[in-house]
């Protein structure tokens, strides 16, 4: 989509008159040069109380938004296509828009219709794009979603190195990041951006073809000037009033381009006025867990291979009470750390909350009061905010003084406990300055407390008693022309006015000057009136300015303190998340693990956070089990039976090496884990048809990426490689993959298969492993224990699952003819003979009873059967009807045999 959206012009002033086929009206000029200006974003056109789209805009938008499109006037001989919505809902549709991945630019009246008319016959209002509304650039609360980040990513090449770049303006979170070309998809997966910068040069590069395409209509190109470092290394340091930014940290040239970028395209959308951003931070290299996108797909982190957040992991841990306290969760699930120290400091602050059962419930209790500081902090900076923003901001300082008194001295919390700045001067300003109920927009006025300033003060009393003089004047007016319905109103148009009904006009005196005549009644205005107006339009104006001068004036005081806030609203989230690990901790039975530097992997009844909880609302009880993944047994090649729960063992361990490196408490009795550096599972099947992939092409992509980048410290967790193509096929390669797995990439895994043969391996690979999930048969039924134990499977219980799924079961027992035969060779030494042998339509397939058996040729068995008359059998009759059966039996399929279940 392009984006080279230069600040549009006005065009001279001129009539606003109904397009005609030779030239464009003045308005419609106005129009079209505010589009050619922002030619990659519909246009939001300013027109009263809504915001109207044209041509183009209109054809594209009206489906987009489901409203009517309608026309306005011609041009160039055609009509003018036309849509439009109201302002006061206009950011539903903006939702709406944004969603479906469009730009927006908002163009604004800059001046009331009053002062255009003072210049003379039809001029023009000034109208101007103050805005661009992109994916990445959010900032109200109605476009975000509060427990998610929103971030705008950019991507930039320079010498060789690929970096990134991205800022949450929302709440002013700017980080940079050098990252190696292959781990590029994993980075942009982890973020998770609602825009991503490209330049040209980059997009058009056949090599991140595929990354882009799964990124979609989140990528936004841009010319390759845009991405120049030396320009970003001067914009930066503008930016952020500094002369060099060697205090920041040692950044890149790809580093600084990318970052650059971002403040450009911020000047450029949000027309020079740039949002609060915290100092760029840099994420050094291998800081954190490398998670590809199929692994994060695969194990529902954040949300659900439905698309939802319902059935997540993240559903499932998320025990936090503030908005910023779930994003700053999130953000930790999607970039676990990969180093000890890190994670061992996050797991102090769980204990210390899980250890004090009193401190914990205090602290959540004056969270849940924290509104959201960061964006809130963020809308000012932008002058996007209003009153109830400052009072965010207040009562969010206010609660931090009191977190801070209730965290006392202790040692895990000293560090977050040092950024809760109270700022008590700032807040008693806010407190004494705002009343304890606000309306949402500055221009409503009425937010400031009474008392706090006199001017102010006089002009709402004056302001008030005029309108008191209004309901005096009107019931003057009553008794003066005996009209007792006579009513003075108000409207935009006219002011006010006095209305009196038709059947009364006899009684209007002259005095009365007509205004506005209409069916049912006739609008007049009198020399008291006009006064009056006078007097209350002057005073209400000038109260309104004075409060807006004095929001202003506490809009700066809190800008001043804007970094102060910032760190106190991370300060805030990260006490959350903290108090909410613990709180699912002890309601979960969680327990500490100890993450180390050691090649360590031993989960003690480990659980899956998922299911266990899904099974609990049923009133189940979750099986546990163990997983030891040392340095002699770091493969474990898994066989067992369909729904005994192989995939279920798969992920729960990935899942506990998920939140152990987040910093959390896990599912399990006890967890020792060596930090994994990379993450890689391979679980469950789908195609990519969009792409011309079937599911064994899909299965084979990743299993490459797998075994190309997972090392000595990876996690790699592999569910059935090798099915979708022919039997010996599948057997090799998942053969081959478990070899390299264990020989070349020497990482820890968990292999489950179908494939029993493979379990031969474990006599010449040291470090495999072999366990099966372990079953009971009673009575001709299987009973899945959920267990998983030393060993191996000799079959699959195939067939008994499809008996669950309901299959007919003349099917299920010639399935069962046909695996018999197959596990005795028959099959491999002569397939022809097997489908001779067993044809499609065999008597097994035949029906028993009803229509389908009507004219059929009775067997020799019915013919015997139908002369027995079983009560008139003696003993020795009875066995010899059996042994005359039994040889008919045999004499007609002499190797029939069904093995029972």
């Amino acid at each position: 989509m392009d984006v080279s959206l230069p600040a549009g012009a006005n065009p001279p002033a001129g009539a606003d008159a109904v397009f005609d086929a030779g030239r464009a009206s003045p308005m419609i000029a106005q129009y079209q040069a505010l589009k050619r200006a922002h030619p990659g974003a519909l246009l939001f056109f300013r027109m009263g109380d809504f915001y109207e789209l044209f041509f183009e805009d209109a054809l594209v938008a009206a489906p987009a938004l489901e409203i009517a499109l309608t026309k306005r006037g011609r041009h160039a001989g055609e009509d003018i296509p036309m849509c439009g919505v109201p302002i006061h809902n206009a950011e539903l549709y903006l939702h709406r828009l944004i969603r479906k991945g469009f730009k927006v630019a908002i163009c604004e009246q800059l001046e009331d219709p009053a002062e255009a008319r003072k210049r003379g016959g039809k001029s023009l209002v000034k109208r101007d794009v103050i805005r661009i509304v992109t994916p990445g650039t959010l900032t109200e609360d109605a476009l975000l979603d509060a427990r998610s980040s929103n971030y705008l990513v950019a991507v930039a090449a320079s010498g060789g190195e690929l970096a990134l770049a991205w800022v949450d303006i929302s709440t002013g979170a700017f980080w940079t990041e050098a990252v190696e070309r292959a781990g590029l998809p994993a980075a942009l997966a982890r973020l998770s951006a609602g825009e991503i910068l490209v330049p040209e040069r980059l997009f058009a590069e056949p090599t991140l073809a595929g990354t882009w395409r799964e990124a979609g209509e989140a990528v936004t190109p841009l010319p390759d000037a845009s991405f120049d470092s030396i320009a970003a290394e001067r914009r930066l340091c503008q930016a952020f009033k500094v002369a060099t930014l060697e205090g920041f940290g040692g950044f890149g040239r790809a580093e600084l381009a990318a970052a650059g970028a971002i403040l450009g395209y911020l000047e450029l959308t949000q027309k020079g006025l740039l949002p609060r951003l915290d100092r760029p931070r840099r994420l050094e290299s291998r800081a954190v867990l490398q998670i590809d996108p199929a692994t994060r797909r695969n194990l529902e982190l954040v949300t659900s291979l439905s698309g939802s957040r319902e059935g997540s992991l993240l559903a499932a841990i998320d025990r936090t009470v503030t908005n910023a306290g779930g994003r700053l969760l999130c953000e930790r699930l999607s970039a676990p750390l990969a180093r000890p120290e890190p994670i061992r400091a996050r797991l102090d602050e769980v204990e210390s909350f899980v250890e004090s059962p009193d401190r914990r419930a205090d602290v959540r209790e004056a969270l849940r009061r924290c509104p959201d500081l960061g964006r809130a902090l963020s809308r000012l900076s932008l002058g996007r905010g209003g009153p109830r923003d400052l009072l965010a901001v207040a009562r969010g300082l206010e609660q931090a003084g009191a977190l801070r008194d209730a965290i006392g001295d202790e040692p895990a919390l000293a560090g977050i406990a040092r950024r809760l700045v109270p700022l008590g001067a700032l807040v008693d300003r806010l407190v004494g300055s705002l009343e304890d109920e606000v309306p949402l927009l500055a221009r409503d006025g009425g937010f400031i407390r009474v008392g706090r300033h006199e001017e102010l003060d006089q002009l709402r009393n004056l302001r008030d008693q005029s309108r008191r003089h209004i309901a005096a004047l009107e019931e003057h007016y009553r008794r003066e022309t005996g009209i007792s319905s006579l009513k003075i109103r108000h409207n935009n148009l006219l002011g006010y006015y006095v209305e009196v009904p038709a059947s009364q006009l006899g009684k209007v005196p002259a005095s009365f000057v007509q205004r506005q005549s209409m069916a049912g009644a006739t609008r007049y205005s009198t020399k008291e009136l006009a006064e009056l107006e006078s007097r209350i339009a002057s005073a209400g104006d000038r109260a309104l300015a004075l409060e807006l001068e004095l929001f202003e004036s506490l809009r700066q005081e809190v800008l001043a303190e804007g970094d102060a806030i910032a760190v106190t609203a991370q300060a805030l989230a990260e006490l959350d998340v903290a108090a909410a690990l613990a709180e699912l901790a002890v309601e979960q039975r969680y327990v500490r693990p100890v993450v180390d530097e050691s090649a360590s992997f031993a989960i003690v009844g480990g659980r899956h956070p998922v299911v266990e909880q899904a099974l609990a609302r049923g009133h189940d009880s979750f099986v546990a089990n163990d997983c030891d993944l040392g340095p002699s047994r770091a493969l474990w090649l898994l066989t067992g039976p369909n729904m005994a729960g192989k995939s279920t063992f798969l992920r729960q361990n990935a899942l506990i090496t998920v939140l152990a490196q987040m910093g959390s408490f896990v599912p399990a009795s006890s967890a020792r884990i060596g930090v994994v550096d990379r993450l890689f599972s391979r679980v469950g099947a789908a195609d990519d048809l969009a792409r011309g992939r079937s599911t064994f092409m899909v299965e084979m992509v990743e299993t490459a990426g797998i075994l190309n980048l997972a090392g000595p410290r990876s996690l790699v967790i592999l569910d059935e490689i090798g099915r979708g193509t022919a039997t010996y096929d599948g057997l090799s390669l998942a053969w081959a993959v478990v070899e390299h797995l264990h020989d070349v990439n020497r990482c820890r895994g968990l292999f489950a298969t179908h494939y029993h043969e493979l379990t031969a391996l474990a006599s010449r690979l040291e470090r495999l492993s072999c366990h099966t999930l372990r079953v009971k048969e009673w009575q001709g039924q299987v009973v899945f224990l959920h267990e998983v134990a030393p060993g191996t499977a000799d079959r699959s219980y195939g067939i008994h699952v499809a008996r669950l799924a309901g299959l007919p079961e003349a099917v299920l027992r010639r399935a069962e003819e046909v695996l018999h035969r197959l596990e005795e060779g028959e099959a491999r030494s002569a397939p022809a003979k097997l489908a001779d042998d067993l044809p499609l339509f065999a008597a097994a397939l035949r029906p028993t009873s009803g229509p389908a058996c009507a004219g059929a040729e009775p067997s020799e068995i019915e013919r015997i059967l139908e002369d027995v008359v079983p009560d008139e059998l003696t003993p020795k009759d009875a066995l010899e009807l059996v042994y005359r059966l039994k040889k008919c039996l045999v004499e007609r399929e002499p190797r029939a045999h069904i093995r029972s279940r």
